[in-house]
């Protein structure tokens, strides 16, 4: 399987804007879905459907769904059953669909697609135009596993990690993606180069999202100088787990603009560049990077 199928991606995309350069692109608003995903696929792609539907109802030119927004099953193996060959299924035909009638910039939280191995699936994070045209697919290069008292996960016995970063372009905004625990390595986010926004679907537990979640969504959009929209899975699923929730849409200043708490609903904000150009050009710490 390519790793890299999108025009869009690394390595071509390595030729990133001076982050002192002001920027000559235009303010949007986006917007975050948060969701508490069921084990049947057609409910979720409908509860998806809705709250798309909402945000752009509001003015959302960009949408970003949460991770496994289609199933977070009654068992891990659950989603071997609806992975899908990249390129082609239900999952991704709604994906493609969906931007193309609403005309906007879907970011499709992630989805299981097969993998290599025919024991894992790949956690992929797939982007589509207004057209409905996919210009990005990243997969989860960072998996993750915690282990405290009866609460466990190991994400890399079921999922193939990938290996390669991804952003795009939009008319308004560069956009680097990422995935959940992906968060907690700084180093991926810096080799995305100058963005706008970083867009992150989640699956936070609730255990570790009291604890990290807000501090590290700041932290990147802070030290990377850009806006960080952050869509996530947020309340008590079928199968017992507790995801944290706290969509949240956070500024180049690590100013918090809007966030839903627990249950479905929306985040919805604008990006400005301007702010992003009056952040770098006050404090330029990207252009004083040394390693």
């Amino acid at each position: 399987m390519n790793p890299n199928p999108d025009a869009s991606q690394f390595p071509a995309n390595l030729q990133t804007p001076s982050p002192t350069e002001p920027s000559r692109r235009r303010a949007a608003t986006v917007a975050a879905v948060q969701m508490v995903s069921a084990a049947r696929v057609a409910d979720n792609l409908a509860a998806a459907g809705r709250l798309v539907a909402d945000a752009v109802a509001q003015g959302a030119e960009l949408v970003v769904l949460p991770e496994y927004f289609p199933i977070i099953g009654l068992s891990d193996r659950d989603k071997f059953s609806v992975r899908e060959a990249d390129g082609a299924g239900p999952i991704q035909d709604f994906l493609a669909g969906t931007a193309a009638r609403h005309g906007i910039w879907l970011v499709g939280g992630s989805i299981p697609l097969a993998a290599r191995a025919p024991d894992k699936v790949l956690n992929a994070c797939v982007a589509y135009a207004p057209d409905g045209r996919r210009v990005a697919r990243y997969d989860k290069i960072h998996l993750f596993g915690f282990a405290q008292g009866s609460e466990r996960y190991d994400e890399s016995a079921s999922i193939e990690a990938g290996t390669t970063p991804v952003a795009f372009d939009t008319d308004f905004a560069r956009v680097g993606l990422s995935i959940c625990y992906d968060l907690r390595f700084p180093e991926l986010y810096r080799a995305l180069g100058v963005v706008d926004l970083l867009a992150l679907p989640a699956a936070f537990t609730e255990t570790t999202g009291v604890a990290h979640w807000e501090v590290l969504l700041r932290a990147r959009a802070i030290e990377n100088q850009c806006y960080l929209i952050a869509s996530a899975q947020g309340g008590r699923h079928e199968n017992g787990r507790e995801t944290h929730g706290d969509s949240m849409l956070v500024d180049p200043w690590g100013r918090i603009l809007d966030r839903k708490l627990k249950g479905p609903g929306i985040v919805l904000g604008c990006v400005d560049p301007a702010r992003i150009d009056a952040v770098r050009q006050s404090l330029p710490a990207l252009s004083h990077r040394v390693l």
